[in-house]
């Protein structure tokens, strides 16, 4: 049997947080966007010491989602038998937020940006996005936001459903840097419970 739990993401994450960046990245860029921009974000934005200074910074709350397999009872419980995989992870940052488009469009003070939502593909429509949006939206509240904010290319329709679909509406626009191109994004927000 498969579990997912949801927990909140330590220093010795990292590289996991890192590898699973790597790999749900690409899943968020529109057709367009060249492979190189994408490596290049990836490595710039994504790496290994990125995350490492995400998790140390108090601004900062990651949560990862991780798919656990239970034991077999006649199998001797080994790390490799009983380890666990980075399926999803999130990033808050809390504060006002930094680009004058999307301080002008939101209106919820104080606010914490979900600056970072991802899932594996093999695991879309299973059942873990939806906690673990509950879960990240649970610890944003925890921290005193009373409203969050997100970025979302005009282009990734599954997404933006997914957004509407946990409460959020578009409020206004940004702009966002892969590679030399500047991405169109929607700017959503919703009223934390």
């Amino acid at each position: 049997m498969v579990t997912i739990r949801i927990r909140t993401a330590t220093a010795a994450d990292a590289g996991s947080l890192a590898e699973l960046a790597a790999a749900t990245f690409p899943l968020a860029c529109p057709p367009h966007t060249t492979a190189e921009a994408i490596a290049d974000f990836i490595a710039t934005h994504l790496s290994r010491g990125t995350f490492d200074a995400y998790l140390a910074d108090r601004a900062r709350v990651l949560l990862i989602a991780e798919q656990q397999q239970e034991q077999d009872r006649e199998q001797p419980a080994t790390d490799a038998a009983s380890g666990s995989l980075a399926v999803g992870y999130t990033m808050l940052v809390f504060g006002e937020p930094t680009d004058a488009d999307v301080a002008a469009a939101i209106g919820i003070r104080p606010t914490v940006e979900l600056s970072k939502f991802y899932t594996l593909a093999s695991i879309h429509g299973t059942g873990v996005s939806g906690p673990l949006m509950a879960a990240t939206l649970a610890a944003a509240g925890e921290r005193g936001a009373a409203g969050a904010w997100l970025g979302v290319n005009e282009e990734n329709a599954r997404a933006i459903r997914f957004y509407e679909k946990n409460g959020f509406a578009q409020v206004g626009t940004k702009h966002f840097l892969v590679g030399d191109r500047y991405e169109d994004d929607l700017v959503l927000e919703r009223r934390l419970p």
